[in-house]
């Protein structure tokens, strides 16, 4: 189950994906998701869709990591099919169950929610599979210096966000790693009522956390070693410059932008 767990995990590679600065990475992905959200048609949805399967064969990224990114969702798929499917009305009416109806709107409506949703998905996987975690802070940081005005420790939060991105395959392999060795003493995880599975996990939850905070003192006592102080400036050893390829990336996105606003996609 661990290795199902793609967020917060980075393939090495030398593609066009991975030589893109992280900041530029950062900034076209918020670029397409207001892109995504702002969609209102099927054809404008399957441009974007293939233009994410598309940038994903450019990062050489196997397709495999993106079906297991998809797999924790498929609950939330499920449950949002079912609402649109029986919640929303309009069009022919498909299906009646006594009083509920299921209608043409209601499948068209759930089906590009779903896209969008898998979409979405794909979009964040391709950048956190291809930067680093300490790209991915150098770059949050950058786009929440304006907040230093407000008081707020920019520098600290992007840390905070990268370590918790960064520890979620090392939680899962420990919670999989935890399971096995109930499984050993004769725990049973698998039979039984959905309330059962859910009792049978309580053992789990305390050497979970009992590592999870044994992991976060020597993360702490590892960093003050290195000379890491809150509050402090910091500076880097080489110099994160923008390329002209970001450049063009960004251009990219903007002419994509531009053909969906006077498409009316």
């Amino acid at each position: 189950m661990s290795r199902s767990i793609t967020l917060g995990q980075y393939l090495p590679g030398e593609s066009l994906i991975h030589r893109l600065n992280p900041r530029m990475k950062i900034l076209a992905l918020l670029l397409f998701l207001i892109l995504l959200f702002s969609l209102k048609t099927y054809g404008g949805l399957t441009a974007l869709f293939f233009i994410a399967l598309g940038m994903i064969a450019v990062a050489k990224v196997p397709f495999r990591y993106f079906l297991r990114g998809l797999k924790p969702i498929l609950y939330i798929v499920v449950f949002a099919l079912i609402i649109y499917l029986f919640f929303t009305k309009g069009g022919v009416v498909l299906l009646r169950i006594g009083f509920i109806t299921v209608e043409s709107e209601g499948v068209r409506e759930g089906i590009f929610v779903i896209a969008r949703l898998f979409t979405l998905i794909l979009f964040s996987l391709l950048v956190t599979l291809t930067t680093t975690p300490l790209s991915l802070t150098y770059g949050m940081s950058y786009f929440l210096k304006p907040l230093r005005y407000f008081g707020l420790p920019t520098e600290e939060v992007a840390m905070i966000m990268a370590i918790a991105l960064r520890f979620i395959p090392t939680l899962m392999e420990e919670s999989q790693r935890l399971m096995r060795a109930q499984v050993a003493r004769g725990a049973d995880f698998e039979t039984g009522s959905i309330f059962r599975k859910a009792k049978s996990l309580v053992p789990l939850i305390v050497p979970l956390f009992v590592s999870a905070f044994r992991r976060a003192d020597e993360l702490a006592l590892a960093m003050e070693a290195r000379g890491y102080r809150l509050g402090a400036r910091r500076t880097r050893m080489y110099e994160d410059l923008i390329a002209p390829r970001d450049w063009a990336v960004l251009s990219f996105i903007l002419v994509l932008f531009s053909a969906a606003l006077a498409f009316g996609l």
